[in-house]
């Protein structure tokens, strides 16, 4: 099974304009997010895409490897599907592993726990990873998304709400769960994905996955033991600078 990782990267987040270079350690986060990943040994190739010129030169002066894309797609998901078709690694790869370049504390084994349901299960389509909220400030953040699944495993929703509904006072570590943007697809799904038309709650909820759900597809979740933190504002870019300053995988790749 051939499998590659694809990361979006733009420079106009809402949120955070021009995160993908903001300087962390020392390197633009999206080279953490490159290097960490291309650590995993399931990967063939990993490939960051961008509409951005900025990006693209910054991969290729690390020595990585970049795409360009349209600069219309609203979805990251859509993003990757694109450079998926206009690359031969995607056409080729069985398995495209997306990886959103504001997850600078991925860990290269989260790619391996999110790729391996594929070899047990043909059906599967997606995969995503999820992990226990520790803390009632990240369960309350609207940056964090919250995902509650069925007992088959597959996702039921995704909100940035503050989902199951937990009574003032009543919330324990470990009682929701989040989404880790480290997200497999199989290439034909991918690309149905992209043929997809969005829907009103993907819209609603600014989450790639609800396309998916509200069309019925399952979008399996597999709990990572692995803590990480998305960079979503200039605070997480701080909070994830001292979580990561002892991280021996930064000193792997240093």
């Amino acid at each position: 099974m051939k499998i590659i990782a694809m990361i979006p990267a733009r420079m106009g987040s809402s949120r955070f304009p021009g995160k993908p270079l903001a300087p962390l350690l020392g390197r633009p986060m999206i080279e953490h997010v490159y290097r960490r990943v291309a650590m995993s040994t399931v990967l063939s190739e990993v490939i960051v895409a961008t509409c951005d010129d900025e990006i693209r030169a910054a991969v290729e002066g690390f020595g990585g490897r970049a795409v360009m894309t349209a600069d219309t797609h609203e979805r990251a998901s859509d993003r990757i599907a694109e450079a998926a078709q206009i690359t031969n690694a995607g056409t080729d790869a069985d398995v495209v592993v997306m990886v959103q370049g504001d997850e600078p504390m991925t860990h290269p084994d989260m790619i391996g726990e999110a790729a391996a349901p594929f070899a047990g299960d043909r059906a599967l389509q997606c995969v995503n990873l999820c992990k226990a909220i520790d803390s009632e400030a990240e369960f309350r953040d609207p940056n964090t998304i919250k995902v509650v699944t069925g007992l088959d495993g597959c996702a039921l929703y995704m909100s940035r709400k503050p989902v199951p509904h937990v009574p003032d006072g009543a919330f324990r570590s470990g009682g929701a769960r989040k989404q880790v943007c480290i997200i497999p697809f199989t290439r034909e799904a991918l690309q149905r994905f992209s043929a997809l038309p969005p829907t009103p709650l993907e819209i609603a909820e600014s989450i790639d996955m609800m396309r998916f759900i509200e069309h019925g597809v399952c979008v399996h979740m597999v709990e990572t033991r692995f803590d990480s933190h998305a960079v979503d504002t200039a605070e997480d870019l701080a909070l994830v600078e001292g979580l990561m300053a002892d991280d021996p995988l930064v000193k792997a790749y240093a």
